[in-house]
């Protein structure tokens, strides 16, 4: 890993406006992460489209995840924010690993397992190539550090995977296997429905989840409709185990006031729920209101939004262009 300069890479995919898992899970992260590496976002449109998208909805939501980004404190001065299908070298990358990976690993990833389902026959080769095309991503800017969820581990194991076979089959040290950083107390940000499924956006039910653009009288709201029960909290990070919507409500508030769930459990053990989720409606409307304020102003000006987007593609090129042509003479296209 000495020879590889240090940097880290990450994307989020523009499928409807971004909720409160992505900002805890994610994007809380890549604020803190810029202020220890240079910093790689990304906007990953190609793999929204491996299920169908609405063309108008899906440029208008690349529109507000970078938006999102801003509003949540990337420095798009000093990092680079770009949009995905802007720079050819993913694309490019992506098809010498779909070369490099084996179709036995691929179906050995449970997410694709998970989103195929008993349809498996049916979906979009996009789908089952998702993971290449993710080590393309990453590898396309030799990144040496991939901050991941739970669900995205097994995706990161195998871009190293296809890091070392590419070394391996063409007898260089080229790329580098690329390190998780795991996420801290929010790792899984949970539905609000059903705490033993993660928050969404593609959930049927509004009041499943947060959005970075809800007012806060519709934080106050979903809060309430918060799912819970008739049993006081427990005083054990134990007992909470089996009681999936209340682990997910003590997880959420810790994340937001930045504590151990030790220390939120505390405050609230033997209370009822109704005192939990009050002063967890607090918290976000703290955390949002200043988010959800920013997005708006910022997507006031789109043709701004649009310019920082084609100055990180630029940005982005310069690391990722001499990237291709070296693995192009490595593979012998050059």
């Amino acid at each position: 890993m000495g020879k590889f300069q240090q940097r880290v890479f990450s994307g989020v995919q523009p499928t409807g406006t971004l909720h409160l898992g992505n900002y805890l899970g994610a994007i809380k992260n890549f604020v803190d992460l810029q202020k220890k590496f240079e910093c790689v976002y990304c906007v990953v449109d190609q793999h929204a489209i491996t299920v169908d998208q609405d063309p108008h909805k899906l440029r208008s939501s690349i529109i507000e995840v970078l938006a999102s980004f801003i509003a949540c404190g990337i420095d798009y001065k000093k990092q680079i924010i770009f949009q995905q299908s802007s720079v050819a070298a993913h694309s490019q990358l992506a098809w010498i690993f779909n070369c490099v990976s084996r179709v036995g690993w691929l179906n050995r990833m449970t997410q694709f397992k998970d989103k195929a389902g008993k349809n498996k026959e049916n979906v979009s080769v996009g789908l089952m190539v998702y993971p290449n095309l993710m080590a393309a991503d990453i590898l396309a800017y030799c990144a040496t550090h991939v901050p991941v969820g739970d669900d995205q581990k097994q995706h990161l194991e195998l871009s190293r995977d296809i890091a070392q076979k590419f070394n391996n089959d063409f007898g260089v040290d080229f790329f580098p296997q690329p390190e998780p950083l795991i996420y801290g107390e929010a790792t899984r940000v949970m539905s609000l429905r059903d705490g033993t499924k993660k928050m969404s956006k593609s959930d049927a039910s509004e009041f499943s989840r947060v959005l970075l653009t809800d007012s806060n009288d519709a934080i106050i709201a979903k809060l309430k409709k918060a799912k819970s029960d008739s049993d006081l909290i427990p005083d054990t990070l134990e007992a909470l185990k089996s009681k999936p919507e209340c682990l997910n409500l003590i997880n959420i508030l810790s994340a937001t006031l930045d504590r151990s769930q030790e220390n939120t459990l505390q405050e609230f053990a033997g209370k009822e729920y109704s005192a939990l989720k009050n002063r967890l409606s607090e918290s976000l409307i703290e955390v949002v209101g200043p988010i959800r304020d920013e997005i708006k102003n910022l997507l006031n000006n789109k043709d701004e939004l649009n310019k920082i987007l084609s100055v990180g593609k630029e940005k982005a090129q310069v690391i990722a262009d001499p990237v291709i042509e070296e693995v192009y003479k490595i593979v012998g296209f050059r």
